[in-house]
């Protein structure tokens, strides 16, 4: 079964938000679920810094020797920062999705609904919800 960090929240489409009690920017990757699901990462791509993404919206992709997979925003609000290590090397994904390989940040604009507790995702995980 995956690591499932219990200070992050977690959307159904397998991304990961740090940060949201301790500031308005918040960090964002993908779980080591889905990393595991995808196989061996070999290409990222990210937003720019300075776009305005909303909840859901399709910010970039993740391609892995298995298929393409895009990545969403979890929260609104202004991409501040991407992970420039990531793209240069893709397999941090794989090896350290909850550290190193962590995708981008936004300044959050608004409330973020819809996250899942850790609980909650690991039911999502393992069948249960």
């Amino acid at each position: 079964m995956s690591n499932i960090p219990d200070d992050l929240s977690y959307t159904k489409e397998h991304e990961w938000v740090a940060g949201l009690d301790d500031s308005t920017t918040v960090t964002i990757g993908i779980t080591a679920f889905a990393a595991e699901s995808l196989g061996d990462v070999v290409f990222v791509q990210l937003p720019e810094v300075g776009s305005t993404v909303e909840p859901g919206d399709s910010v970039g992709e993740v391609e892995s020797t298995k298929s393409v997979n895009e990545i969403y925003s979890p929260v609104g609000g202004e991409v501040t920062e991407v992970n420039q290590s990531v793209v240069d090397d893709p397999g941090l994904v794989n090896s350290d999705p909850y550290g190193e390989g962590w995708m981008f940040k936004v300044r959050v604009e608004g409330d973020p609904e819809d996250l899942l507790s850790p609980e909650e995702y690991t039911a999502l995980t393992s069948g249960d919800s």
